[in-house]
């Protein structure tokens, strides 16, 4: 069996978390582009990953509190569905990549961050994103800063326009 090592992991799994759910106490704020949530929907948003494991690293959040996909309404699975589509959208529109993964963890043994809210990665990648450094130098290349992120995909989002929903 092969093995990844990716010690940079263990700065965010050792740091103490914030007090609070961040998916909860985030929206609630009020600030959106100091939380980096690029989208509200009725039932869910669209947010930046503090920790990305690449640039524009999305997460997609209902705003109930809840941990497990089989508690979504209707109207919560349909909207969480179509916001991955919008971050999809946006990500190529702005950012270009060569591929997305888009994952949830269900479950603190599942690896999820943040068990008690569920919540979906989409992760933009491209040829050769992955490297050395995380291995041999203890560090993680993230080649943008959060709030360059932010703004990118802000403009994205923005210029593809608040009038499309589900619904149409």
């Amino acid at each position: 069996m092969d093995h990844l090592w990716a010690p940079w992991r263990m700065g965010y799994v050792s740091a103490e978390q914030p007090k609070g759910c961040i998916f909860c106490t985030k929206p609630a704020a009020g600030d959106d582009e100091a939380n980096q949530i690029l989208h509200r929907g009725d039932l869910v948003f669209i947010m930046l990953n503090a920790f990305p494991y690449n640039s524009g690293h999305l997460m997609i959040a209902p705003f109930r509190h809840i941990g497990d996909p089989l508690e979504l309404e209707p109207q919560e699975s349909s909207e969480l569905l179509y916001s991955i589509r919008i971050a999809i959208e946006v990500l190529r529109d702005s950012l270009a990549p060569e591929g997305i993964n888009i994952g949830m963890n269900v479950g603190r043994a599942a690896g999820a961050g943040y068990a008690d809210h569920l919540h979906v990665h989409v992760v933009p990648r491209w040829s050769g994103d992955t490297n050395f450094m995380a291995i041999t130098a203890d560090t993680r290349v993230v080649p943008e800063a959060l709030a360059d992120s932010y703004r990118k995909l802000k403009q994205a989002l923005d210029k593809r326009g608040r009038s499309q929903s589900p619904d149409q």
